[in-house]
């Protein structure tokens, strides 16, 4: 376990690829990832930078950029507690580079850590676009350089909040050996049953949607096999997205304002796939866009996607007519194999992890939880995680009060081995409460039901993990496994 050693004196400038002055700490960086040659001149130092607005006072903040060219943001509170909070952020945003704003955005989302005397650092990552073990190791890439530049914490938590959720569990699993760098992690409203079952509910929108509204593509456009979720070349937009979505359901108009036909269809996508109303068209979005950017970008062009296998659609007015009529598709099984190997979870946990989750996340369906319970379960693991829900709605944030009483939960927990409960942590909620102010919500007693009762499962996905350790093992010796970063 990791040992702050040093009282804190914040530095007035940094120096390029030294240790801090002012911030000195014993340890040194073990086993540095090597970057390209290409990349080698690089200056990857941190250099100060306006703070986002609301991080506490005397908080200083610095940016920089990696050797693989992915952004980053650093912060340190002026009353270091000596622990590190390292983010690891969702989307995936679908961008060519590393968007050097994101990491700041980040940091003002979830300035809560650094108001609780926590470091925090986090990265842009290298690209956009779909790679999890790719984000994983430019989050580990960041904290590495946090401690070459400015010492070793005394305690290392990494943070991962919707498919930074993946990301972080994925950095668990593969940077954080019992005894390893990372004593801890906190995953929130996590998308935690990895990209080949976590996304079928997604499938199936996206060929539900094309039975009923037939408008992406048009009759008269260029075909191409939804599992593609967008043809490579199209020019479609977001905004192009969202006029075809309205023209269909009327989603965005007030209900006496749609068609009956418009009311039918957006009754039938809904009831059929379980996706929420207001999140309709996100869900969308992700089945069109990111789907290309898996299985073009990503994939080759391969299908990693299936809705054969009895899958059975119902809820519509006319179920019959549905399953006749929908598109179907059986998965290539080297696609499944690479998406698997980059995003799936094997459970193989050594350290504490605590999960905080909304029960009615309209993104990331709190089922989720059920599935990464039984991932370290089927592993044998499941003695170190520990699972909090809250009665909220949203996905992309949750009550700072939360996050201040989880931290704390899981800090506790990483010094003292003194496991939590669901019912300790809301317990502890309301001291936290009374400095943000933005309630407690928790619900000690819920339990998620099986991801199966949300999304329909293909043949085999009732069995978790879904990549097994060894599993895992094998494809690693497979030339070029995975998703290239």
């Amino acid at each position: 376990m990791n040992r702050f050693r040093h009282a804190l004196r914040l530095p007035r400038s940094p120096r390029p690829r030294r240790r801090m002055a002012g911030l000195l700490l014993a340890g040194t960086l073990a086993g540095a990832l090597a970057p390209a040659p290409a990349a080698q001149a690089r200056d990857t130092s941190p250099r100060p930078a306006a703070c986002p607005e609301g991080l506490p006072d005397g908080a200083a903040c610095w940016t920089g950029t990696d050797a693989n060219g992915a952004h980053y943001a650093i912060a340190v509170p002026a009353r270091w507690n000596g622990g590190l909070v390292v983010h690891a952020h969702g989307g995936p945003d679908l961008g060519d580079a590393s968007d050097p704003e994101r990491s700041l955005e980040d940091l003002g989302r979830w300035r809560v850590m650094v108001d609780q005397g926590y470091a925090w650092a986090g990265s842009s990552y290298r690209r956009g676009g779909y790679g999890t073990r790719m984000a994983a190791a430019d989050t580990e890439n960041v904290r590495r350089l946090f401690v070459e530049e400015f010492g070793e914490p005394r305690r290392t938590y990494v943070h991962g909040q919707s498919w930074g959720g993946n990301v972080a569990a994925k950095v668990v699993e593969t940077y954080a050996p019992a005894g390893g760098p990372y004593d801890g992690a906190l995953l929130t409203n996590g998308v935690l049953g990895g990209a080949t079952r976590g996304y079928d509910h997604r499938v199936d929108l996206r060929v539900v949607y094309q039975y009923y509204c037939a408008n992406l593509p048009r009759p008269e456009e260029k075909q191409y096999p939804l599992w593609q979720g967008l043809r490579r070349g199209s020019t479609l937009t977001t905004a192009g997205l969202r006029a075809r979505l309205q023209e269909c359901t009327g989603y965005a108009s007030p209900p006496g304002e749609r068609t009956a036909l418009q009311q039918r269809n957006l009754d039938d996508i809904l009831n059929v796939t379980g996706v929420p109303e207001r999140t309709l068209e996100s869900h969308l979005r992700f089945s069109v866009f990111t789907f290309r950017d898996i299985v073009h970008e990503r994939l080759d062009g391969r299908n990693p996607f299936s809705n054969r296998g009895g899958v059975r659609y119902t809820g519509s007015h006319d179920d019959k007519a549905l399953n006749a009529g929908v598109e179907r598709f059986a998965a290539d099984p080297a696609a499944v194999r690479d998406l698997s190997y980059d995003s799936d979870l094997t459970g193989r946990v050594a350290i504490p992890v605590l999960t905080l989750h909304a029960t009615d996340d309209p993104t990331a369906f709190v089922e989720h939880e059920a599935a990464y319970r039984d991932t370290l379960r089927g592993a044998h693991r499941d003695r170190w995680l520990v699972q909090t829900f809250t009665g909220e709605h949203e996905h992309s944030a949750l009550s700072d009060a939360e996050y201040a009483a989880s931290l704390a939960a899981l800090d506790r927990w990483a010094r003292t081995g003194q496991r939590p409960t669901p019912r300790s942590v809301a317990a502890a909620c309301p001291a936290f409460d009374r400095v943000y102010a933005t309630g407690c919500h928790y619900d000690a007693g819920y339990r998620p039901a099986p991801y199966a009762s949300r999304v329909r499962p293909r043949p085999g996905g009732t069995s978790w993990p879904a990549m097994t350790a060894a599993q895992e093992k094998a494809w690693s010796r497979v030339p070029g496994v995975g998703i290239a970063p």
